[in-house]
């Protein structure tokens, strides 16, 4: 259902703002809290077709082992989803954040991981992906995104599968492993061959009497050394992997319904399964487990599915290729070549647990040992498709950030059918209450909160990450005048460590929204405020800032009626100056201060110098944003 429509004016042309959904029952949802929790469970058979036509009484839900009263089941089909109405072609010079969808279709997110993935690898997921866009349903609404030590939107949500073959073809060209990669992105057998340099200087060293640090001394110091850097090397990928997965849940939060992330990678160093029973190691141990906790959350307010597919294949034991029986320190060490036989096998074992994990606490399936891996994405986007979606108030209503976890049977169906049931494993109760513990304060950084919104400012209007919609609005950009400036428009910033110079063209960007969209918070002096930071950025072609503005804005609500005051225009002003030379893109923002919220629209500035400058003057850009009036 959407929750409203406005009909609004700026520079004489009309602009819908439209909302996003709200949850079945028609109420607001806090998926990760207490006041109520939806959840999807895929409902199949053994031979993996789903289960059709259940409803309320054929489901039970147990959470931390108590039984739950189950207030709305709602069945959702492949055959169900309806064509995405695309919204009337704006303007000349006017963007929204907006995106279409289909409410009640599924979303699915491919992810490519060149962060965890070797080039060799990445270079077999482009071939089977290419497999698998020949063939692509076009009803199936895909997008696709990039990691590498950010997260990179390749393509927004499509049906069309010429433009998924455009950015398979285009987009997917893998150039290098990452440098966290152990050796760059060698192979297991590359990283034996240092190893076995290693054991062949042990075999033949011996012990100086001058005191001075032995062969075996020093073979020993270098196999710590590598251990230690691959510890470090891993845990950064772990950061960054997390970072990426909270600006991905961060975007997807904003469309309703249920997501499938599909995640092509060679290693697995993160694991989403908030799971504090679990017994398997986890990189998380070393991570911010606030922003843990925040990515959980928001992975299950957004109705994130993960299905992790092993780019590397069908694996073999590496010990076993031409290259290591080459060796002639396995031919001596027999032991050795035991011992690395059985380190692959715990390695392997320990990666295919994790995606298990991962897979099984979001309610998606894994796919590894496998060389088909168009097949796999073809049947994770096709269980992803039919579903139920549940909701309940959970009978504990402590918001103590304890992690819930929840268990669902489907019973009254008949005995004889064995049933494959795949849904989120649980959630942590909202925290907002718990006391954090005290740390020293440092003066001169920021606290733990405002380094997360910080980095996630960064993330949000980074060149080419994805534009989050959490604050739906609508901007008109357009040259000032015909003619370039050889000096920034006031207030601009130009980029240090990035020459730009002019001559520059200038640009006015004029902001306008709805105040339902901001968080206007009771003031002690009982009237109501929003704070609302707005932003343009210029960047080049390889994501360098070159110049920057903003204005953070104060707004004073001058009604006491709630309702009015929902139904009030926001607006803002801002120049910009745009370098007059190569390709460049400007990334507009709108950020609600309270919640960190953000809109965001990205724009090549190519599409912007063949307008005509603006000839009137809207009623906002002189300054500060317009307050809803009584």
């Amino acid at each position: 259902m959407i929750r409203g429509r406005l009909a609004v004016m700026l520079a004489g042309a009309t602009l819908s703002l439209v909302a996003h959904a709200q949850s079945p029952a028609g109420s607001p949802v806090l998926r990760s809290s207490t006041q109520l929790v939806v959840l999807d469970v895929v409902v199949q058979d053994q031979d993996g077709h789903p289960v059709r036509g259940l409803g309320p009484q054929n489901f039970r839900v147990t959470e931390s082992g108590v039984a739950q009263t189950i207030g709305h089941v709602e069945e959702h089909t492949a055959q169900a989803a309806h064509a995405v109405v695309a919204s009337p072609p704006e303007p000349p010079g006017i963007f929204t954040d907006y995106t279409p969808f289909d409410p009640h279709g599924t979303l699915n997110i491919l992810l490519i991981d060149a962060l965890n993935t070797p080039v060799k690898d990445q270079t077999f997921v482009r071939y089977e992906l290419q497999q698998y866009v020949k063939h692509a349903d076009p009803n199936t609404r895909i997008a696709m995104f990039g990691l590498a030590n950010r997260l990179i939107l390749l393509q927004g949500f499509t049906s069309d599968p010429a433009v998924l073959r455009g950015v398979v073809e285009r987009k997917l060209i893998a150039r290098s492993s990452s440098s966290l990669l152990p050796s760059g992105g060698e192979s297991v057998t590359d990283q034996q061959r240092v190893s076995d340099r290693s054991n062949k200087v042990l075999s033949v060293a011996a012990p100086t009497s001058n005191g001075s640090p032995s062969a075996l001394d020093l073979a020993a110091n270098l196999r710590e050394f590598q251990s230690e850097l691959g510890a470090m090397e891993t845990q950064l990928r772990a950061h960054y992997t997390l970072d990426a997965f909270n600006t991905l849940a961060h975007y997807l939060a904003a469309f309703p319904g249920r997501k499938n992330l599909i995640w092509f990678s060679g290693s697995f160093p993160l694991n989403v399964l908030p799971d504090p029973t679990s017994a398997r190691p986890s990189e998380i141990s070393t991570l911010d487990q606030t922003e843990f906790r925040e990515m959980v959350n928001l992975f299950t307010k957004a109705e994130v599915a993960v299905y992790p597919i092993d780019a590397r294949g069908l694996m073999t034991q590496p010990t076993f290729s031409a290259a290591t029986l080459g060796s002639t320190v396995h031919a001596n060490q027999v032991r050795r070549f035991d011992a690395d036989l059985n380190k692959f096998s715990q390695s392997e074992a320990a990666e295919h647990a994790m995606m298990e994990d991962l897979a099984t606490g979001t309610g998606g399936r894994a796919f590894y040992n496998i060389n088909d891996l168009a097949e796999a994405v073809s049947s994770a986007i096709a269980a992803g498709a039919d579903y139920y979606t549940l909701s309940y108030t959970p009978s504990n209503a402590k918001e103590d950030g304890a992690y819930r976890p929840i268990r669902v049977e489907v019973t009254g169906v008949d005995a004889a059918r064995t049933l494959q049931l795949f849904y989120r494993r649980g959630y942590y109760a909202n925290d907002a209450s718990v006391p954090k513990p005290a740390q020293k304060p440092d003066p001169f950084a920021p606290s733990p909160e405002e380094g997360r919104a910080l980095a996630y400012k960064h993330a949000a209007m980074s060149r080419g990450a994805p534009t989050p919609e959490d604050i739906l609005f609508k901007v008109r950009v357009v040259p000032a005048s015909a003619t370039t400036e050889t000096v920034t428009a006031p207030d601009n910033e130009l980029s240090l460590s990035v020459p730009a110079n002019g001559p520059f063209r200038r640009f006015d960007i004029d902001y306008i929204s709805l105040s339902s969209e901001l968080t206007f918070a009771q003031q002690p002096e009982g009237h109501r405020a929003a704070k609302v930071e707005f932003m343009a950025y210029v960047y080049d072609t390889e994501g360098r800032l070159l110049n920057a503005t903003g204005k953070n804005v104060s707004i004073e609500a001058k009604t006491t009626d709630v309702a009015k005051l929902m139904r009030g225009i926001v607006r803002c002003h801002l120049e910009l100056s745009v370098p007059d030379r190569a390709e460049t893109f400007l990334r507009i923002g709108m950020r609600d201060v309270a919640t960190n919220r953000f809109g965001v629209i990205e724009i090549p500035a190519s599409s912007l110098s063949s307008l005509p400058p603006a000839t009137d003057t809207p009623a906002a850009a002189t300054g500060r944003p317009t307050p809803p009036q009584d």
